[in-house]
């Protein structure tokens, strides 16, 4: 059977050939016919548009000139020489210079002659200069592509010296759509064509690559940017509705003696609505029969895990054992110490299984799972082990998933006949676009109210001569009997970023607070467990009042006492982090504070970040501000889900193409859930297409 023809390799286009195929596909990873179109150009010039030289200014990019030739000129000697032609309008004059290719150029040149000159401007000892300018004599003849709105393309050095520059890409992309069997067939039904006015798939290619107006331009993005988010919502509608209609679960159908003797007798504290609306959406869950498949999204403190040992006592008055995953041992034995503690009274058996658990108590812990005695198991990747296997799994919670790889998660589900329910649980909040992208399959809950008695964190920023007043306010907090963290960026001396490290930070803390009157501890990824442990257990302890650290604090430390925050070179951290490093404190109902120190320069980037943490604690909002600043692809977590791979579509500029893509998906999976239909079956395809080359993995996100 032929090759159809976008499958056709990228080496037999006009003006590629085997080494230049080569190098685009390790360079951009272009191998195919289809992967060049798909490479589009990320900005575009108006070549419509002619500037007086006179009207360039700093901040320009490239531009579109007319002017006459009134000196040409070669300067320098043999291999350092460049060619200098001044042009000239009515408003000024330009240099226009080349390094490169001087004996042609300058056989080309024609003095007193006026050209379209084309080129990024630049400004030289004074004097607007335009390096390797393009340069047509006007009136430029049409072309069959017009070419009004140039495109630009990203490219690389190596490609560059290859003749690939934005320029050979364009006219490479130019080839193909010109080839004679060039064709794109259709992926959208006629109905959504005509009901959303969209133009048809290769029209769209053709004016996203060589517009023939800036008004075609607008459309064949708005066309192409609906079917990628189209199609990744219809899939994600897919593995939702079938997952809902054919895939069994354990039927919770009872709230008994354990729900009913904890809330009633161990529960200390009111619950919070938010956290009585979720256990409400997961009760409903779990006793519909169908594998429940629940996203709980809450911050730092806002009570996930309470929530979540509610739901396995659920399972447990059901006759079904539980486990949580964790993906640090630290985060692991909090959840372990916090939940049993919680239980103190309860008759649940609760174990704890991590990769430094010894060989008698991993026996001790696989028979009771086997036999059903251990009703509650907590761990870390421990518990993906083969010889782990349970009674009767009924419940899988496992908190800040993205950290798992997916093939390791659908390990747990395996351990079982019928797959167990599970509950994803994160405390780094999700936007609405990336959640509806990332998790659009999974049913979601938000904890959106923190317990009562707890106090907003109050965060200043401060400049790093400011270190005296800090320190001041550090020992006056310490006086009041609270505890510290003082966290730094790294933990030994870089050559290439003037960062205060780990060591020299803590004999600068040391100093300020000198034995035997303070107490400090340092903790840092590089220690060894045991030590690690020690150090936290002193300060959890009281047994140090200060604790100068990296960023491994981040999750799985919680201290009540401790209600001081110092984060050194807080223009280094990303936001999400600068958040939970926040979270650290604020945990009791003492008044706490987050200071965030930086030098005096800050790019608009890190100013933004800084400012944001200042102005917020709200995590959805500063969640928001992060997507904006990095781009989903950067986001923790997000190139492991093979979704976001996305080309043309942004998830924060095109949300309301995202919204609007995901109710036409839904709406067709609602009406045709396997896309039988024969209107449907162009979507089948194109669907059936995409996931040819990937792992179907929409059960266990």
């Amino acid at each position: 059977m032929a090759t159809p023809f976008l499958d056709t390799s990228i080496e037999y286009l006009k003006g590629v050939g085997s080494a230049r195929a080569e190098l685009l596909r390790k360079e951009l990873g272009l191998q195919t016919f289809g992967e060049l179109l798909t490479y589009f150009p990320f900005r575009y010039v108006d070549r419509s548009k002619f500037y007086l030289i006179s009207e360039i200014r700093d901040d320009t990019a490239y531009i579109q000139l007319k002017a006459k030739i009134v000196r040409i000129q070669t300067i320098g000697q043999a291999h350092h020489q460049r060619l200098v032609a001044t042009a000239r309008d009515s408003s000024g004059e330009i240099d226009l210079v080349w390094f490169q290719g001087i004996r042609w150029v300058t056989e080309m040149l024609t003095p007193q002659q006026e050209y379209v000159v084309f080129g990024k401007p630049a400004l030289f000892n004074g004097r607007w200069s335009m390096a390797h300018p393009e340069l047509e004599i006007p009136p430029a003849h049409p072309l069959p592509l017009s070419e009004t709105v140039r495109p630009i393309y990203n490219s690389t050095e190596k490609l560059k010296n290859k003749g690939l520059d934005f320029k050979g890409i364009g006219k490479l992309v130019k080839n193909l759509l010109l080839s004679e069997k060039f064709a794109v067939p259709e992926n959208l039904t006629l109905t959504i064509l005509n009901n959303l006015r969209l133009l048809n798939r290769q029209e769209a290619f053709v004016n996203i690559h060589f517009p023939r107006s800036p008004d075609l331009l607008k459309k064949a993005q708005t066309r192409l940017k609906f079917e990628e988010l189209f199609f990744i919502q219809l899939r994600l509608a897919k593995q939702r509705i079938g997952r809902l209609s054919k895939h069994e679960g354990h039927r919770f159908f009872k709230v008994g003696d354990y729900v009913n003797q904890f809330y009633h007798n161990h529960l200390t504290f009111e619950l919070t609505n938010a956290q009585k609306r979720v256990i409400k959406e997961i009760r409903a869950d779990v006793g519909s029969g169908n594998q429940m498949n629940r996203l709980l999204q809450g911050d730092v403190g806002s009570g996930k895990t309470l929530v979540a040992l509610m739901t396995m006592l659920i399972a447990l008055d059901n006759d079904y054992q539980s486990c949580l995953m964790a993906p640090t041992e630290i985060l692991a034995k909090q959840h372990f110490k916090s939940i049993t503690a919680m239980l103190t009274g309860l008759k649940v058996e609760v174990r704890l299984l991590t990769g430094n658990s010894k060989p008698a108590e991993r026996r001790e812990i696989q028979a009771g799972l086997e036999s059903g005695t251990i009703q509650l198991l907590i761990g870390t990747h421990a518990l993906l082990e083969e010889n782990v296997q349970f009674y009767r799994l009924g419940l899988v919670v496992i908190d800040e998933q993205h950290r798992f790889g997916v093939a390791q998660r659908a390990k747990l589900w395996e351990k079982n006949i019928i797959t167990p329910h599970i509950l994803v649980m994160t405390a780094t909040p999700i936007p609405r676009t990336l959640a509806m992208t990332l998790y659009g399959d999974l049913d979601t809950s938000v904890i959106d109210e923190l317990p009562p008695g707890r106090k907003s964190i109050v965060t200043r920023h401060v400049y790093e001569p400011e270190h005296g007043k800090v320190f001041q306010f550090i020992r006056e907090k310490v006086a009041e009997g609270r505890q510290v963290y003082i966290v730094y960026p790294l933990i030994s001396e870089s050559e290439t970023l003037d960062l205060k490290n780990l060591e020299d930070g803590y004999q600068h803390v040391i100093l300020e607070f000198p034995p035997p009157r303070y107490s400090v501890s340092m903790v840092h990824g590089q220690m060894k467990q045991q030590l690690k442990d020690t150090e936290m257990k002193r300060f959890l302890q009281k047994e140090t009042q200060i604790m100068v650290a990296t960023t491994v604090i981040e999750v799985g430390v919680d201290v009540p006492n401790a209600s001081v925050m110092v984060i050194e070179n807080a223009e280094r951290f990303g936001l999400s982090q600068l958040h939970q490093l926040r979270g650290r404190v604020g945990r009791g109902s003492d008044q706490s504070y987050c200071i965030l120190v930086s030098g005096y320069e800050l790019s608009a980037e890190a100013r933004k970040r800084i400012s944001t943490m200042v102005r917020t604690t709200d995590g959805f909002e500063i969640a928001e501000t992060d997507l904006q600043i990095r781009g989903p692809g950067d986001l923790q977590g997000t190139q492991q889900s093979g979704i976001l791979d996305l080309r043309i579509a942004d998830l924060v500029k095109d949300e309301k193409i995202l919204k609007y893509a995901r109710n036409v998906a839904t709406d067709i999976i609602t009406d045709d859930p396997e896309l039988v239909k024969s209107d449907n079956d162009i979507l089948a395809r194109h669907l059936q297409q995409m996931e040819r080359n990937q792992q179907n993995w929409g059960l266990i996100s």
